[in-house]
C-alpha cells in the first residue's frame, strides 16, 4: 500500500541537502561508547577488539520516522602502533535510506608522555536509495519521484584525530570528505552534494569513589548551512558493573541512559529521548538499544 507522506517528504527534501534540514549523518545518544563510528581515529587506541551494534527508533509514533542500525569492529595491531577497523549503517527514513560500509585504518604515536595521538582514515562505499512505490503525492504534478526505486553508490571517506591520556580524550574528525554529488533519479532537482559533517568531542573520567567512578563529555557537531549542535552528557558507574546517565542535545532531547556490563566483556546500553524540540507534541520518544563485546587483549 502506498503512504502519503509527511514526515517522509520533510525528512527527504532535508537529506538531500534543503535548508530544512541538513544534517544528513545519523545522530547516536549513546556516542560515547561507539565513538568509533563518529572518529575513525579511534581505532588501535585500546588493547583489544570491540564489537559494537546499536539500533535507534526515532520519534515513535510518527510515520516514517528514521530508523538507524550500525555494526562495528575495531581494535590495535598485535605489535605495531596503529589500529583497523569497520563498521556498517542502514539510516531509513519513510521511502530513502542510506547505506554505508566503511574500512579503517589507524596509527598513533607519542605526543607527549603518557599522552598519544591517533590519526584514522575511513573509506568505504555509501548507498543512497529512494522508493518511489511508497510516495504518493498530494499533487500529482509536484516535480517528485514516484512509481520506481531509484539508487545510487558513491565512494566516501572520513579523517580524524584523537589524543587520549588514560583519563581524558580530546578528538575531531570530518566526514564525507568527497562531497560528492548524489542523483538518484532522471530529473535535473534529482542532483544534490553530500555535505561535509564536522565533529569536535572530548570527554574525563574519574574515580569519585572506591566504588564509583564518573565519566563526562561533550560533542559539538557542525554542517552547513544548519547551526551548529552540542550535546553534554554524563554517566556514573557502579563497580564497573551498573551505569546510570544523562545526556542533552541542543534544539533537541534530553536524555536518559541506563548499562549493565558482564564480567567486564559484555556491555548492553539504552537510552531514551524526550523530544525539547516543537516535535515533541507528535511522539513518544526515541530509543536506542547498544550491545557491545569486548575481545580478550591481543598486546
Amino acid at each position: 500500500m502506498k503512504k502519503t507522506v509527511c514526515i517522509g517528504l520533510f525528512m527527504l527534501s532535508g537529506w538531500f541537502g534543503s535548508q530544512l534540514a541538513a544534517q544528513q549523518l545519523p545522530h547516536y545518544t549513546q556516542f560515547m561508547f561507539n565513538d568509533f563510528v563518529l572518529n575513525p581515529a579511534v581505532a588501535g587506541t585500546a588493547d583489544y577488539y570491540q564489537i559494537r551494534s546499536n539500533s535507534r527508533f526515532q520519534w515513535v509514533g510518527i510515520l516514517d520516522a528514521p530508523q538507524t542500525i550500525s555494526l562495528s569492529i575495531y581494535g590495535p595491531h598485535k605489535e605495531k602502533p596503529m589500529g583497523f577497523g569497520g563498521y556498517l549503517y542502514s539510516d531509513v527514513t519513510g521511502p530513502t535510506s542510506r547505506t554505508g560500509l566503511y574500512g579503517t585504518y589507524a596509527y598513533n604515536i607519542e605526543a607527549w608522555p603518557d599522552i598519544r595521538l591517533s590519526m584514522g582514515l575511513s573509506v568505504g562505499l555509501l548507498q543512497n536509495k529512494v522508493d518511489g512505490t511508497e510516495i504518493q503525492l498530494i499533487e500529482e504534478n509536484d516535480p517528485v519521484i514516484q512509481g520506481g526505486v531509484f539508487s545510487t553508490w558513491v565512494p566516501d571517506a572520513s579523517l580524524g584525530f584523537y589524543l587520549y591520556h588514560d583519563n581524558w580524550f580530546a578528538g575531531f574528525s570530518a566526514f564525507q570528505l568527497f562531497s560528492n554529488n548524489i542523483k538518484v533519479y532522471d530529473m535535473k532537482n534529482g542532483l544534490n552534494r553530500l555535505k561535509h559533517h564536522y565533529y569536535l568531542m572530548g570527554g574525563y573520567a574519574t574515580d569519585i569513589h572506591p566504588d564509583f567512578r564518573l565519566e563526562v563529555s561533550a560533542m559539538l557537531k557542525g554542517t552547513t548551512p544548519a547551526p551548529l549542535q552540542l550535546e553534554f552528557n554524563a554517566r556514573t558507574t557502579y563497580r564497573e558493573t551498573f551505569w546510570i546517565g544523562m545526556s542533552y542535545r541542543t534544539k533537541d532531547a534530553a536524555s536518559i541512559l541506563l548499562g549493565y556490563i558482564h564480567e567486564n566483556r559484555f556491555m548492553f546500553g539504552y537510552s531514551y529521548d524526550i523530544s525539547t524540540s516543537t516535535i515533541r507534541s507528535f511522539n513518544s520518544g526515541t530509543h536506542e538499544i547498544m550491545i557491545g563485546i569486548r575481545l580478550n587483549p591481543i598486546r
